[in-house]
């Protein structure tokens, strides 16, 4: 269908509606880059994302201060999992298998179980006003993968995140703190989960907490595919933003032909499925070179 797909209106239908996701995405990767497992970074956005607008709409509290009382909050939820973790030695799936149950509670606790919406022009168009064609949203993604690929690249804590993703005992005896790096990951990816659950009020205009579990497997289907693109068999962030974007592709260009409903969690269980697939192979391969 190249008269509508191969259009403007349906490149920025790609392009522009993602960012949200892409910063959940990232936020699992940080801690998928140092050999860890976490399963509770949509919970934290779907959290800071309840807190926004029921500070700000139900208990009146400026919208700037609400923004980073979420933010804090989400560094609280990174702080939980890194203690039980990286201090308490419980494993990584355990632990934020249970703490996305916990954080998902705390979020129908704090809304009472409704949506909370939100309406500023001005917040909105943080995310929203439109540079050549395209929301700023989807540039702050792009600065956050671009960043996130600069300091994996060319700074220090970089180059030793990668190291302890990659042989953690040997990166201990280099005199790496393995344990600081481990934890760093946790509050990192909570916070920005956090930036993402800020990011979709603004695009949106409010949340249902209950809907986070939806933007678990979108996310771990862009990370894990990404493990194909730009730097094969490793975890990296440009992989990542090109893996979102790819996936929107499909599920839009599906979707001109007609399939709507069921195809948006089809595609992407079965990308997720083929991700892993892909990179187990490509990882494969290159250890045996």
């Amino acid at each position: 269908m190249p008269d509508k797909f191969l259009s403007v209106s349906t490149a920025q239908a790609v392009f522009g509606s993602q960012s949200a996701l892409l910063f959940l995405a990232v936020a699992g990767l940080c801690t998928f880059v140092v050999g860890e497992f976490d399963l509770s970074f949509a919970s934290v956005m779907g959290l800071t994302a309840t807190i926004v607008p029921v500070l700000s709409v139900l208990h009146h509290v400026n919208l700037a201060l609400s923004c980073v009382l979420a933010l804090a909050a989400a560094l609280g939820c990174g702080l939980v999992n890194a203690f039980f973790i990286v201090a308490l030695r419980v494993p990584s799936l355990i632990v934020t298998l249970g703490s996305a149950s916990f954080f998902l509670g705390l979020a129908e606790l704090i809304s009472s179980s409704t949506i909370v919406s939100i309406s500023s022009t001005t917040f909105s168009n943080i995310a929203l006003h439109t540079f050549l064609g395209l929301p700023l949203s989807f540039y702050y993604g792009l600065i956050l993968c671009a960043g996130f690929a600069y300091v994996l690249t060319w700074m220090p804590i970089g180059r030793h995140v990668v190291f302890v993703g990659a042989n953690r005992e040997v990166a201990r005896l280099a005199g790496i703190n393995v344990d600081r790096v481990r934890a760093g990951s946790y509050i990192a990816a909570s916070l920005i989960a956090g930036l993402a659950g800020i990011l979709l009020v603004m695009t949106v205009g409010g949340f249902d907490p209950t809907a986070s579990a939806t933007y678990l497997l979108p996310a771990l289907a862009a990370v894990f595919l990404g493990t194909a693109i730009v730097t094969p068999g490793q975890f990296n962030p440009m992989g990542t933003f090109l893996g979102i974007y790819f996936l929107e592709t499909g599920i839009l260009g599906l979707q001109l032909l007609g399939y709507t409903g069921w195809v948006q969690d089809a595609f992407y269980g079965a990308g997720l499925v083929l991700a892993v697939t892909v990179a187990t192979l490509v990882r494969t391969r290159s250890r045996s070179a």
